[in-house]
């Protein structure tokens, strides 16, 4: 299913929304490599991509919430782990020769509307709350140093 980022999967907190819009790229990549008879290297390619993507996003927004005083940084941190090793696990598979597009997209699919769309619109206030203290110019600093 081909996903068009919209406002609807904002939380309004630039840095994070434009990290966001990584998932529904691959999304959408991998919607295009389903049932194709070289999906296998793209697929390499995100899974590749997705690892990247969960230990320099999830370190980014765990280091703010923390920064933030985010009081359920705990059960965040918990989740984060829970989908690195299910990517670790289809990545395994797809080494192993599996056909895991499918798998994967569906996995994104839930990612970006539970988690992102749910769990990560929780912390929106407190983080908010953060960058109103640092404004824009200390924001910038702030990520700059982690």
């Amino acid at each position: 299913m081909k996903i068009i980022w919209g406002s609807q999967y904002e939380l309004g907190i630039p840095v994070i929304d434009r990290q966001h819009q990584r998932i529904v790229e691959y999304i959408n990549t991998l919607d295009r490599l389903v049932d194709t008879p070289d999906a296998a290297l793209g697929v390499e390619r995100v899974l590749y991509d997705l690892v990247d993507y969960t230990e320099s996003h999830f370190g980014f927004e765990e280091a703010l919430m923390e920064e933030a005083g985010y009081k359920a940084l705990g059960e965040h941190k918990q989740t984060h782990q829970a989908f690195a090793d299910t990517i670790d696990d289809i990545q395994r598979r797809h080494h192993k020769g599996e056909d895991v597009a499918d798998m994967l997209v569906r996995l994104l699919e839930r990612w970006l509307l539970h988690h992102i769309l749910e769990e990560d619109a929780r912390y929106q206030h407190t983080l908010n709350g953060l960058i109103e203290r640092l404004g824009p110019e200390g924001l910038g600093a702030w990520a700059n140093d982690h």
